[in-house]
């Protein structure tokens, strides 16, 4: 793998992370359980789909082919995206949204606090400006975790299980591949060997104060890095490509 091709791929992980998880979470709009709450998930969707922009153009640049940000969301197929299967799943309720969004927002803030020390300063320049953000939408999933975690019976209930179900796809966040470690060794990319106790203390914490229990599982479900995904992620390219795939190259 050239110093180019990692960075391409690396730049559209992260891309396609955020763009995933903000087609995920725009689905709330206008369903969320009370007005106020509908517009934060909403808000926090908007950030992703940004931060995909971002990334997603960067990797356009580094390719040199000339695909656009565009190019990259709408005309591309199921194998190609790069993104970790947890940001797939789907919505189901509150609960499974809120540990969904907990676990990769508790990943994601120490991946981009790295990548602010990369050697690529672009790489590091997004990550400063996504941090922001991340920050906040960790404060905010972790409030929720704890809320209801520590809530009613029904609520503990509802969490619970919706831990147990995406726990198996946790793992996968911090998986150590190829690229990963190559990108580490450059000092371009996050060193997830590093990264991984903080990131599960900070887990840890929070469950514990939501009396919540991670489940002991032997493996985790891991593929999507390499472009194998859930049955999932056909559905929401379904949806989100529509457009450009009936209008090609039509804009507003």
């Amino acid at each position: 793998m050239t110093h180019q091709q990692a960075l391409f791929e690396y730049a559209l992980r992260l891309g396609d992370n955020a763009l995933i998880l903000g087609q995920r979470l725009s689905e709330w709009c206008g369903h969320g359980p009370v007005l106020e709450q509908d517009i934060a998930l909403t808000n926090i969707a908007l950030d992703q789909v940004g931060q995909a922009r971002s990334w997603l153009t960067y990797a356009g640049e580094i390719e040199g082919k000339g695909r656009s940000e565009d190019d990259l969301a709408y005309h591309r197929e199921q194998r190609e995206f790069r993104n970790v299967l947890l940001v797939e799943q789907p919505n189901q309720d509150w609960a499974y949204t809120m540990i969904r969004q907990f676990l990769f927002d508790a990943f994601n803030f120490y991946l981009h606090e790295q990548l602010t020390g990369s050697r690529d300063q672009t790489i590091a320049a997004i990550a400063a400006k996504s941090l922001k953000e991340i920050t906040y939408h960790l404060r905010y999933s972790s409030e929720w975790v704890i809320r209801l975690g520590d809530g009613t019976d029904l609520s503990h209930r509802k969490m619970q299980t919706a831990l147990d179900d995406l726990w198996i796809y946790s793992g996968e966040l911090t998986q150590v591949t190829p690229l990963d470690a190559f990108m580490a060794e450059e000092e371009l990319g996050a060193d997830l060997d590093r990264l991984r106790p903080r990131y599960e203390e900070k887990v840890r914490e929070v469950l514990e104060e939501a009396t919540l229990s991670a489940p002991n599982l032997p493996y985790h479900q891991q593929g999507g890095k390499e472009g194998r995904h859930s049955e999932h992620l056909g559905h929401i390219l379904a949806v989100m490509q529509s457009v450009q795939r009936a209008y090609p190259g039509q804009k507003w």
